[in-house]
Formats: C-alpha cells, sequence, structure tokens
C-alpha cells in the first residue's frame, strides 16, 4: 500500500506516545508541520484502510489484578473453524492466532482476580476441544509493545519496558477505575477528544489528562498510541521463538534481545517440555 513521507512520520509518532494533551492532533500536525485537520484525516485514511485499528491505552493488566498467560493449543484440523470461534468469542482472550507448529492455536487469556485462570483455561480447552493446551506465564518481563518503522530515515526507536518483577495489584481509586474505562474507547477524531472522557468521569479535561499521566507515570498504563496491523502496513512476516536458555545466561540474552527494534514482546516463563513433541499432557 502506498504511504507518502507524511503518513510513515504520522504512524511513528502515533505509535511511540500519542499526545495525552487536549488538542493532541494539533501537537501532532505541529510536529509534522501540518495542520490538525490533516492529521486527523490522515488517520481516518489510515484506519479505512486497515492500517490503524484504534487509538488507546496500553494496561498493565497484573496491575489492574487480572491473572493473564499466552496459551499454545494443539487443535485438530477437522476441529479448527469451530475451535478459533469459541476462542475468539471469550471475553478474557486479547489476541488470537493459527500458526504452523503442531501447536497450530495460540492465544492470550486473562482473567479477572476473581477467576481462577487454570479452571478457566480447562473450561475454555474444553469448549474448543483442544487435544492439548499449556499455559506460558509471565515470570520477568524485558520488553512490551510493538513498534513498526515506517519511516526509515527516521531516529526513533521502540523503548524497552523492563521489569525484574511481576507488577502487583495496585488499589484504584473510584475516579481512576472510571478514567482507565473510558480511555479504552477508541479516540474520536475531532479536535479535542478526550473532552468528553473528561465529561463521563465527571470532571475537567486538565484534571483528567493529569490523572491519565499520573496513571502512566505509576506503570498502570504502560503507553497510550495507536494499534498498527502490521500486515496491512507491509509488514509481511512475522514469528514467535520460544527458547530454552541456561539460568545464568537469561538475563544477559534477554537484555540483548530487548534492544532490537524487530523484537516486540520477551518475557520468561516457565520452561515446558519440548514444544516439538506431540505427547505433552493435556491440561483440558
Amino acid at each position: 500500500m502506498q504511504l507518502d513521507g507524511t503518513d510513515r512520520k504520522l504512524l511513528n509518532l502515533v505509535q511511540t506516545g500519542f499526545p495525552l494533551s487536549k488538542e493532541p492532533y494539533a501537537d501532532l500536525g505541529q510536529r509534522l508541520g501540518t495542520d490538525p485537520n490533516e492529521v486527523i484525516r490522515r488517520i481516518q485514511q489510515l484506519k479505512r484502510r486497515g492500517i490503524i485499528r484504534l487509538i488507546g491505552p496500553v494496561l498493565d493488566s497484573r496491575s489492574l489484578g487480572y491473572q493473564t498467560t499466552l496459551v499454545a493449543t494443539r487443535v485438530a484440523e477437522t476441529n479448527l473453524e469451530k475451535a478459533e470461534k469459541v476462542i475468539a468469542e471469550h471475553p478474557g482472550v486479547g489476541h488470537g492466532y493459527e500458526r504452523g507448529h503442531y501447536f497450530n492455536v495460540w492465544f492470550t487469556l486473562a482473567v479477572p482476580p476473581a477467576v481462577n485462570i487454570e479452571t478457566e483455561l480447562e473450561r475454555l480447552s474444553h469448549l474448543a476441544g483442544a487435544e492439548t493446551a499449556f499455559s506460558l506465564p509471565v515470570i520477568k518481563v524485558f520488553k512490551i509493545g510493538a513498534y513498526f518503522d515506517m519511516d526509515e530515515e527516521s531516529q526513533s526507536a521502540s523503548v524497552p519496558y523492563q521489569n525484574s518483577t511481576l507488577a502487583k495489584q495496585v488499589k484504584l481509586s473510584p475516579i481512576e477505575k472510571l478514567i482507565i474505562n473510558e480511555l479504552q474507547r477508541d479516540l474520536p477524531l475531532i479536535s479535542t477528544p478526550f473532552t468528553a472522557m473528561a465529561e463521563q468521569a465527571g470532571m475537567d479535561v486538565e484534571r483528567f489528562l493529569a490523572q491519565c499521566r499520573s496513571l502512566q507515570q505509576r506503570g498502570i498504563i504502560w503507553r497510550f498510541s495507536a494499534s498498527i496491523n502490521h500486515n496491512h502496513a507491509g509488514f509481511m512476516a512475522n514469528a514467535m521463538s520460544c527458547w530454552v536458555a541456561p539460568p545464568q545466561l537469561i538475563d544477559v540474552a534477554g537484555h540483548k534481545l530487548a534492544s532490537l527494534k524487530e523484537v516486540c514482546l520477551l518475557y520468561t516463563s516457565p520452561s515446558p517440555r519440548d514444544l516439538s513433541t506431540s505427547r505433552m499432557p493435556s491440561s483440558a
């Protein structure tokens, strides 16, 4: 898909940190040397083409009390359509995809504090008809955040999110909960998009944005940015890799890999048995 230089610069800007300001499109326009209406028009076009999915926050689900894991399942070819429909309809599934591997259906699962994640995984695996399923929960995060560099001449790059320990649940005020709920709506393409959200939360926009920035500084919001469909943006190949590393090399390897802008997500997990085997014990 043909994109001009301004489109590419705009895509980089909205990925690396959308402005949490009263008039964010004007701020983006100032950085691009164009007016806010042109920025809005271009984002509308990029959404219409399927390159930008939505604009919103990436939240640290664990700090909100959610239990999360990556799940690998084996589903018979004859049952794929049904299984993928069941998995996609689950409210706790954020990402789901089919892979060219013996374990051919993978997805992320997040459940609220009151739900036992192992029980829910067992239930979902049974409903999907999975032959085998196992969980790969996070132990240590080295990097989180997809970044697709659309402007090869730019010097921008993704910043690794690093943390040696898992985030603990934080106590949110009722106002903060309202703000997080409002923020998760796709940001409207109007000159002051946060104003209506602030009104819904019962406050003026300046206070609303100050609260948003506080949530970001505390790590509850990892970032506020555009989500990009990499296939539509021209990135036609991607892969996930699972490695077994000696314990003494994990930190060295993790920080080295996190420095690569091509790496979107990097974390350690309990080591399952060899993923190439077809004799994994079923958790379903």
